[in-house]
């Protein structure tokens, strides 16, 4: 079976002449269907670039990517971000109520089909008629999830996605995620915390400076990285 996104050879420069620098060099990866992928390494080796070029937030400077097996540019864009959805750092609530921040998503969404969503995330029926400005942040995230879910993505893209929450929300949104994971949605995820990685993903990316330092089973990069940048940047963090 193929990957479901594959990167040959993809960089992205930024600036241009003695100013430019590159966010990512010669990346190959692929990404396969059904998997949590987690993506770690030092702040700005690429990690949130990687993310932003599988939904066309930006496109590489050069190489190839291809989503499907065809180049990503040739989908409609709209389309493909109803595909792969992006899930923020913070939660980004967009209406005054649950029920209508759902509907952001889809306007023609049920109260049976958004019930259904909150199951999904973990949250009771009645926080439809919840007002978005009194939700937790875990609370706030899991909205958030359920609202990229109404679209019925092939892939969910998540930015650090419990960075900005505590510990108790942090597990709440891990389990959704490992909920999502086992009913066979593709995860692409950042993360900061190696430990979440242990927990979450099937496969981990190091990146170092802009470039793949490693790619393979969490079990296996973790404990037995398979490059000497892999390991200097494991070791630090751990």
């Amino acid at each position: 079976m193929s990957a479901l996104f594959a990167l040959d050879q993809v960089s992205v420069v930024r600036g241009s002449g003695n100013a430019h620098t590159h966010a990512l060099s010669d990346v190959r990866l692929e990404i396969e269907r059904g998997t949590c992928t987690v993506v770690v390494g030092p702040s700005g080796a690429g990690k949130s670039t990687v993310l932003r070029l599988l939904n066309r937030l930006e496109d590489p400077t050069s190489g190839q990517l291809l989503y499907r097996d065809a180049p990503i540019a040739s989908y409609d864009v709209l389309a493909l971000r109803r595909a792969v959805g992006l899930v923020q750092q913070r939660p980004i609530l967009l209406a005054d109520t649950v029920l209508a921040d759902l509907r952001v998503a889809v306007p023609t969404l049920t109260v049976d089909d958004a019930t259904e969503l909150l199951r999904q995330v973990e949250l009771p029926a009645d926080f439809l008629a919840r007002e978005t400005g009194g939700l937790s942040g875990g609370e706030g995230q899991r909205v958030c999830l359920a609202r990229a879910l109404a679209l019925h993505p092939d892939v969910l893209l998540l930015d650090e996605p419990t960075s900005a929450l505590d510990a108790f929300a942090a597990h709440a949104v891990e389990e959704v995620l490992q909920g999502l994971t086992s009913r066979g949605l593709t995860l692409v995820m950042v993360s900061h915390d190696l430990r979440q990685a242990a927990r979450l993903a099937d496969v981990v990316v190091v990146l170092v400076g802009g470039r793949v330092a490693d790619v393979g089973p969490v079990d296996r990069v973790l404990e037995r990285p398979a490059t000497a940048e892999a390991q200097t940047f494991l070791a630090g963090v751990s």
